[in-house]
């Protein structure tokens, strides 16, 4: 948290070290205000596109050591964090289990998720969406501001 950009470029150089997985692109860093718990710094956000050979749930297991070692420490719900990776997309998977759901569930809610995200891939398809443009309508996207890195 006291250093927002660099936790995010040691994520991204972290997961590009993942065996098997190379990332391929990367949006700009957005400013956002938090979500659910608002005693709490502003959130630093980016999306990232990899390629991988991995299954879901070894990425997952990959993006928690990632966590771990960036000594991520879940304390409160929604709560204040060094960095929170998230799997958003899977090609397209749809996966609903305990410890992973693709797609995010709460991605079309938030704007600092799909700002970035249609920055690096201006016609994704998202499993189960047909109507991208009535979520990205609903979208408040003055509550984000991009960041000069």
């Amino acid at each position: 948290m006291s250093n927002p950009l660099k936790q995010l470029k040691d994520a991204i150089f972290s997961i590009n070290n993942i065996e098997k997985t190379s990332v391929q692109k990367k949006s700009n860093v957005y400013e956002s205000l938090p979500v659910g718990y608002l005693n709490q710094p502003n959130f630093f956000n980016q999306v990232i596109s990899i390629e991988t050979d991995l299954f879901p749930k070894e990425l997952l297991q990959h993006f928690q050591k990632i966590e771990k070692k960036q000594k991520r420490i879940k304390k409160i719900f929604n709560g204040p964090r060094t960095i929170d990776i998230d799997i958003l997309l899977f090609d397209d998977l749809c996966i609903d289990e305990k410890e992973l759901v693709i797609p995010h569930p709460r991605m079309l809610e938030r704007a600092f998720v799909m700002i970035p995200l249609l920055e690096i891939e201006p016609s994704i398809k998202i499993p189960k969406i047909n109507n991208l443009k009535e979520f990205l309508g609903k979208l408040d996207i003055k509550t984000i501001n991009i960041i000069n890195d």
